[in-house]
């Protein structure tokens, strides 16, 4: 085991979140986002939709009403976890997050979401908040079919993209033989074996 492996592990992983973004097979697709409430952590699932290699940027989008957004906005320091079960190998990244809301980032994101994604962002109650009855939260006009562009526009007000720009990478391969973990700082470029 040498520091070749740990470049050629790293491409290889970097391949995985390239062909997650849209291919919703691969276990990359979704990660689980931690966040920190009142020092305590708050974690969820959520949709990988894109990624930038310099710097080192995973983005998803999400409604700006959630919790999520304030928590990122009273600490932006987030941790990141992708796991591949059948390849038997975990990335846990630490990043700054910073939410884009009306900009430039956000309506290109928004130019090519689906309208059945679009549906979602019209949700008439905040996520999280407390229901006195079961509602699912899209406009019941369009429980069973897409709402039209224009009308999806509504939508825009409630929608949000996160930018996580990565600190640090782990990968976690797990083997009986012995698991193979390290470390990679994006911030000096180095790389380095850790213990499991």
């Amino acid at each position: 085991m040498n520091k070749k492996y740990l470049e050629k592990k790293y491409l290889q992983e970097i391949e995985f979140l390239n062909d997650g973004i849209k291919n919703s097979k691969n276990p990359y697709h979704f990660f689980t986002l931690s966040t920190n409430s009142n020092n305590n952590p708050e974690s969820r699932t959520v949709v990988l939709r894109g990624f930038e290699l310099n710097p080192f940027t995973i983005y998803f989008n999400t409604d700006l009403r959630s919790n999520k957004i304030v928590e990122i906005n009273e600490n932006p320091i987030v941790s990141i976890l992708f796991y591949d079960n059948l390849r038997k190998t975990q990335l846990r990244l630490k990043a700054n997050a910073i939410v884009h809301s009306k900009n430039e980032i956000a309506r290109l994101k928004w130019e090519n979401t689906a309208l059945q994604s679009r549906k979602c962002y019209m949700a008439p109650f905040k996520p999280s908040s407390k229901l006195e009855k079961w509602h699912p939260n899209i406009p019941l006009e369009f429980l069973d079919k897409d709402p039209d562009k224009e009308s999806s526009e509504s939508g825009y007000d409630n929608f949000c993209v996160i930018e996580l720009v990565c600190q640090n990478l782990e990968i976690l391969e797990l083997h009986h033989s012995g698991h193979i973990r390290f470390r990679k700082n994006f911030n000096t470029g180095k790389s380095y074996f850790i213990a499991t």
